[in-house]
């Protein structure tokens, strides 16, 4: 079981519901939402999520969580993290960009 799970979700009526948010307690995880109306709380999550359903996730699903969970992985740890150029970092992915900020760290 994973410890330290967190639920993000936008503000639909289904997460707020007693139900859901008792399920997510049963499970011990922790909810978290956008405050109504505000898109910019989670605006980097948001468009990994974005990202995600647009550029990578097949159009029927998969056919198990298995082959979902190494597909998402793989994307996210090697595609999105390691390749994918993203405008917020100067064109570069995020683990360049982690990496520059580092050696630069170490000069101060």
């Amino acid at each position: 079981q994973p410890v330290g799970v967190l639920f993000h979700s936008d503000q639909g009526c289904q997460y707020g519901s007693r139900l859901f948010r008792q399920r997510l307690w049963r499970y011990r995880m922790s909810q978290s939402m956008s405050r109504r109306g505000n898109c910019w709380d989670n605006a980097p999550m948001e468009r990994l999520f974005r990202s995600l359903k647009t550029e990578w996730l097949p159009e029927l699903g998969y056919l198990s969580f298995t082959q979902a969970k190494q597909d998402i992985g793989a994307y996210l740890m090697g595609y999105y993290n390691r390749q994918r150029p993203h405008a917020a970092n100067g064109g570069l992915p995020p683990a360049v960009r982690e990496q520059q900020l580092k050696s630069l760290s170490r000069i101060c």
